[in-house]
């Protein structure tokens, strides 16, 4: 296969031969070029008096060409002519005519031709033909007067000199003022003036034809002609008649890409209408104009297509007259293929082709040097077939200039071809020893141009002398260039080309050099972002180490620059970033990497999303449909912003009703772009479009026009009708009022119907404007039926229906009877009671509220009103669950009836909650006592629940493995702390410490800990001590595990200690964290001892602030402790009594001490949460002795008296597990009463003392 190559290819680049042209880089060669005509005159030439006469002629050639004429076929030397001038300049045989005048010019009329030549050959120019045209004179004529009846028509002539160019006609009158022209009064292509029908207006004595010669710039008048019209009074109408063309048909010859004009004029009276009709098919729309008021066609760029029938149809209410128009398009001759000059090498054969076509069908002649070949002998070497001139085993003496002549009856065409034989040893033109570089896998390309003739064999050849394209990535050129494709690193290398002929044998070296190819790793990714948010967009890309590289960004295909002070843009080589997206961002981006060997681009897509654009119109059609109340809504669609729009919602405003207010008619799908609207009557419609996809709605169309709907009858009656009293003998009656886009009309009113229910009397009524009415003096609670009617201009509104409704309520007659309360645990009871007959109810039964509160201990009364609980149950319930009690105490509870009026009596009892358990005891302390011994301190119970009858104390070792546990009762109740002995040194404890009353022990307290053993000597770690001027702070961190005791802090000053105080020793707990030193002298240095059993447990120093220390006194009888002791005594005895006066008075003498404790209010009685008790304590005698009494004299107990309105009149309800309801009312009197005792605060874990029973 390789092998069939090699000889096909020199056959493959000898193949073009025949297209040898001699480039300008071939040096060293003076070749010779036959004659070219490279300017010529026009084909025709018209020339006018004083005008300059030049026929033009000029050729280029080697050796210099001479030029020749010839006039009418005959030999003409325009050098022996009188007043002719021969230009005296290189390649040119143009002359002149000088002193032209009208007889001169016309002397030299004729077909003239040039013949440029050299020893190559013979070129010819084409046929021009010089007319000459004297100066323009109207004929002399005398005019007469045109007389015409009034409704005749009229054609004036015009008929002026003739011209070679076409020249322009124009009507005016004497004062240079345009004839107006009209379907009745025209022009025709000719000049004459047509009249379709004339009128005694047209009587006017002035008609001027003016003829304007573009060629001499002169225009020339006609004599006026004087039009007479004589006015009559029998006007005939007339049909339609030709005034042109005159016969019922012609034949006309349309030239093949130029204009094709059509007349018809047309008289008759009415005048007539021209129109144009093509029976062999429809005018060509984007090529036909009518002009002149329809009477004249102009068909733009003929074509064969064109050719056939036109008729022209002149009509009035008379008749109609036509005329057909027979229509044949010819061409001119026009080249298919025209012959070219080319360079041949000896040897060769020429063919020149000459193809030619027009209608008629054109005549092709040959000529060679200008010589017809039927002149030449027959021994000639050339033959003509097909058309076509063929010369075969050309030499260099066959070198010659063709001419191809082609003619028919519209025009000429002529082409000059030159057959150039030619011997030129081979040359390489492209320079020597040139490097090329490529990058991997792409093609290179070593260029080897050669030029010759014959044309050189061009071979690309190894270092070895082999060829190189036994591979088949390598590939030639018929110019010569070498192609390699999917280039290698291997392929770098020298390349040599070798081009021969039989006249020389040349090579040169191409170096080839193959570089690694540019890669983009990683490129930019398409994105879909919303607008407003950012995108970034990456490129990593590999270069070739030796080769300068760069990475742009482009954005379809346009390069991107940051934009000066905005941040919309921010890049870098390998990061494009865009702020703030908008949808004009959105398109194609791409990362462009390049060498100058290579480009690579990778592309993404950007999409910006967001909310659809506003919809950009709206039409509104089918007004007739408003009598409907309905109108056809249409409008464009939005733009989607790259989401699917999903609906278009529709809105109305009433400019007139609620202006800036709109209201939506519904939602169509996305798909849609109108819609049938059903409307209401009497609306003031403005509609707008809004269209929606899954990133919300976007901006509104603008709003379309307003239509309004008839008035009509309502069709809707008022809903929510309510029969109601506010008093015991009313009711009111309301309704919600109709939106006033369901009036139909601008005002509404409302007709109200009222009797009493099963009584088939008459209704009594009232038309009201307010959406309410009252009906007076009615008796307590019956009930009513009731219609509420909807009325407006237009008539009434359906037929409403019945509501019943009630006159006003009166309060419960009777109280529910209760029956006995069940405990069902120590906190919780079951309270029932008996319905209340209906008839004492006085109105709808709404409920049951049941009041509740404690009364104190069983143990002890409380004598004050304290919080009251409530519970609303509902109607159909008899029974509901009190939770959250104190257990072991006394209770009232009253159940009421309640309507809508109010509660009406209550019935009440006093129940009692079992005893319970107590909670568990307070503030559990462990004090180390010794390695075997601990004393635990405690606090009893905040909530006893009953009697405590005593303790139960657990405790058992943590870390030995046993899981024994040891127990036993403490019976004293009063029992606050106790001694456990014989524990062991090592182990550590977990203690449990439980109250108990007869219902068992309560909810443990539970401390771990050990002996003074096992947490080892005490640990000060973190001890450090301030001083203030007369003061001093010891603090320290327990360790955590250390049992906590007791220790002694001693402060001795250093110095002279007659000068000082001496402070004894402070008792300290271990717990306590620190320490506070009063008495100290100022600028005294202090040492600090912690002592235990006089035990030196840490030891410290300590300076306090100040100037000096203060001298001592001399000691005397002050300072002695006796007389301190003396003083002191008699200040706690005043104070005490000063107490005892203060609390005399307050009470007013009535109350024992006791008394007034028992009388204060329940630190916990406040408004309850999840309407529980709060827990309760049996050591409130002690906690409430620190407190004061209330100083307010104006509380008064709360009693039976209580009703909903003493508590807001409003309730927070919610349903029980039971289906009851639960709620609480705050009451006013209640927070007074909470509000008196300030002093004890509420329970909390600091005060824990302040809870009642």
């Amino acid at each position: 296969m390789a092998v069939a190559l090699w000889y096909l290819w020199p056959l493959l680049l000898c193949s073009p031969c025949v297209l040898i042209q001699i480039p300008e880089e071939y040096e060293g060669h003076h070749v010779m070029e036959p004659p070219i005509i490279t300017e010529q005159s026009p084909r025709r030439v018209v020339i006018f008096p004083t005008d300059d006469v030049s026929l033009k002629c000029e050729a280029s050639g080697k050796p210099e060409v001479q030029f020749r004429w010839t006039r009418d076929g005959i030999l003409f030397k325009p050098r022996e002519e009188l007043g002719m001038i021969v230009n005296q300049v290189p390649h040119s045989g143009s002359f002149s005519i000088t002193g032209n005048s009208s007889n001169f010019a016309q002397s030299f009329q004729g077909t003239y031709r040039c013949f440029a030549s050299n020893k190559l050959g013979t070129a010819m120019s084409h046929e021009i033909q010089l007319m000459a045209e004297g100066t323009p004179k109207w004929p002399k004529e005398t005019v007469k007067p045109v007389e015409v009846e009034e409704g005749e028509s009229v054609i004036l002539p015009c008929h002026p000199p003739p011209s070679a160019e076409p020249l322009r006609i124009y009507w005016m009158n004497s004062k240079i003022l345009h004839i107006k022209q009209d379907e009745r009064v025209t022009m025709g292509q000719n000049g004459n003036l047509y009249f379709a029908n004339v009128l005694t207006s047209d009587n006017h004595s002035d008609y001027i034809c003016h003829a304007h010669f573009p060629g001499t710039r002169t225009i020339i008048q006609k004599e006026p002609i004087d039009l007479r019209v004589k006015a009559t009074n029998s006007m005939m109408d007339r049909k339609p008649h030709l005034l042109f063309p005159t016969n019922s048909s012609s034949h006309l010859v349309a030239l093949q890409g130029q204009p094709l004009i059509l007349e018809c004029i047309a008289e008759g009276f009415p005048t007539p209408t021209i129109k144009w009709l093509r029976p062999s098919g429809p005018m060509p729309a984007d090529r036909v104009t009518y002009q002149n008021h329809n009477k004249t066609l102009q068909l733009l760029n003929v074509g064969e297509e064109d050719d056939g029938e036109y008729r022209c149809l002149a009509e009035n209410s008379l008749g109609s007259d036509r005329h057909a128009y027979y229509v044949t398009v010819e061409a001119a001759p026009y080249w298919l293929h025209k012959p070219q000059s080319h360079l041949y090498g000896p040897g060769e054969t020429a063919r020149l082709d000459c193809q030619v076509q027009g209608r008629p069908q054109p005549e092709v002649t040959w000529r060679i040097n200008g010589i017809p070949v039927e002149e030449l002998g027959k021994d000639q070497k050339y033959r003509i077939h097909h058309g076509a001139l063929v010369l075969s085993n050309l030499q260099p003496s066959d070198t010659m200039v063709t001419q191809c002549e082609a003619r028919n009856r519209h025009g000429l065409l002529l082409a000059n071809a030159y057959i150039y034989v030619v011997e030129l040893p081979a040359k390489i033109l492209t320079p020597d020893n040139e490097t090329y570089m490529a990058v991997q896998g792409s093609t290179a390309y070593l260029l080897c141009k050669a030029f010759g003739a014959p044309v050189p064999s061009v071979q690309w050849l190894d270092r070895e002398g082999k060829t190189v394209l036994q591979d088949e990535r390598f590939f030639p050129y018929t110019n010569g260039t070498l192609g390699i494709r999917d280039l290698q690193t291997n392929d770098t290398g020298h390349y040599f080309c070798q081009a021969a002929n039989d006249q020389s044998n040349v090579t040169i070296v191409a170096n080839l050099q193959v570089k690694d190819a540019t890669r983009i790793m990683q490129g930019p990714r398409s994105a879909i972002e919303k607008r407003g948010s950012r995108v970034m967009f990456t490129c990593q890309a590999s270069f070739d180490p030796s080769l300068q590289h760069s990475t742009t960004w482009r954005r379809d295909a346009l390069d991107l620059q940051e934009l000066g002070d905005s941040d919309k843009y921010f890049i870098e080589d390998e990061r494009l970033v865009i702020h703030s997206l908008d949808y004009s961002d959105q398109g194609n981006y791409s990362c462009v990497a390049s060498t100058k060997l290579d480009v690579v681009e990778s592309r993404a897509e950007l999409l910006v999303v967001g909310s659809p654009g506003p919809v950009p119109q709206l039409e509104l059609s089918d007004h007739h449909l408003l009598k409907q109340s309905q109108v056809r809504l249409s409008w464009s669609p939005a733009d989607d912003h790259n989401a699917p729009i999903e609906k278009y919602d529709i809105e109305f405003e009433d400019k007139e009703m609620a202006p800036e207010k709109w209201y939506s008619l519904g939602k169509v799908p996305g798909n849609q772009t109108s819609t049938t609207l059903k409307l209401s009557p009497y609306v003031h419609y403005t509609f707008r479009v809004t269209a929606i996809n899954k990133y919300g709605p976007g901006e509104p169309s603008p709003d379309s026009e307003t239509v309004v709907t008839p008035e009509a009858a309502p069709e809707k009656n008022p809903v929510d009708v309510k029969g109601e009293g506010n008093e015991t003998n009313n009711m009111v009656i309301t309704w919600k009022p109709l939106r006033w886009m369901d009036w139909n009309a601008p005002q509404v009113q409302y007709r109200v119907q009222w009797r009493p229910q099963k009584m088939q009397g008459a209704w009594q009524e009232q038309i009201v404007s307010d959406p309410f009415l009252v009906v007076s003096n009615t008796s307590t609670f019956v009930p009513y039926e009731i219609k509420v009617q909807t009325v407006n201009s237009q008539g009434k509104g359906p037929e409403p229906q019945i509501t019943i409704g009630y006159s006003g309520e009166d309060y419960p007659q009777a109280s529910p009877l209760l029956e006995p309360v069940k405990a069902l645990n120590s906190s919780t009871v079951l309270v029932r009671w008996q319905s209340v007959d209906p008839a004492q109810v006085k109105g709808h039964l709404r409920g049951y509220n049941v009041t509740y509160w404690w009364e104190g201990s069983q143990r002890k009364h409380n004598k004050r009103h304290v919080h009251k609980g409530h519970v609303v149950v509902p109607a159909n319930a008899t029974s509901t669950i009190l939770g959250g009690l104190r257990p072991y105490s006394s209770y009232w509870v009253e159940v009421q009836a309640f309507n809508g009026r109010g509660l009406g009596p209550a019935s009440g009892m006093t129940f009692n909650t079992p005893e319970g358990v107590p909670g568990h005891p307070e503030a559990l302390h462990l004090e180390c006592q010794s390695d075997t011994s601990l004393l635990l301190h405690w606090q009893p119970p905040l909530s006893h629940n009953g009697v405590l009858t005593g303790y139960v104390l657990s405790y058992q070792p943590l870390n030995d493995g046993s899981k024994e546990q040891l127990s036993f009762d403490l019976p004293d109740p009063e029992l606050r702390t106790h001694n456990l002995t014989n524990l062991s040194p090592r182990l550590r404890y977990r203690f449990q410490l439980q109250a108990t009353t007869r219902e068992g022990p309560g909810e443990a307290i539970v401390r771990e800990g050990g002996t003074m053993a096992l947490s080892g000597m005490p640990d000060f770690g973190n001890i450090s001590a301030m001083a203030g001027e007369n003061y001093s702070v010891v603090s320290w961190v327990p360790k955590e595990g250390q049992c906590n005791f007791g220790f002694q802090i001693w402060f001795k000053a250093l110095g002279d200690e007659k000068l000082v105080a001496r402070l004894p020793p402070q008792y300290v707990s271990y717990n306590q964290s620190s320490y506070t030193q009063w008495d100290l002298q100022p600028d005294t240095d202090y040492e600090i001892q912690l002592l235990k059993e006089q035990v030196l447990l840490h030891q410290m120093a300590v300076k306090t602030n100040g100037t000096g220390r203060v001298r001592l006194p001399p000691a005397g009888f002050a300072t002695e402790g006796w007389f301190i002791g003396f003083i002191s005594a008699i200040v706690v005895l005043l104070l005490v009594l000063l107490i005892l006066c203060f609390i005399k008075r307050s009470k007013g003498g009535k109350y024992s001490v006791k008394d007034k404790e028992d009388t204060q209010v329940d630190s916990e009685a406040r408004p309850m949460k999840d309407e529980t008790f709060g827990e309760y304590s049996d050591n409130e005698e002690k906690a409430f002795g620190s407190s004061q009494p209330s100083l307010n004299g104006d509380i008064k107990p709360l009693g039976s008296d209580d009703s909903l309105a003493d508590y807001g009149g409003s309730v927070d309800v919610q349903f029980n597990e039971d289906g009851s309801f639960i709620g609480q009312y705050s009451g006013k009197k209640e927070k007074e009463v909470a509000g008196g005792n300030d002093s004890s605060g509420a329970t909390s874990p600091i005060n824990p003392a302040g809870t009642l029973e």
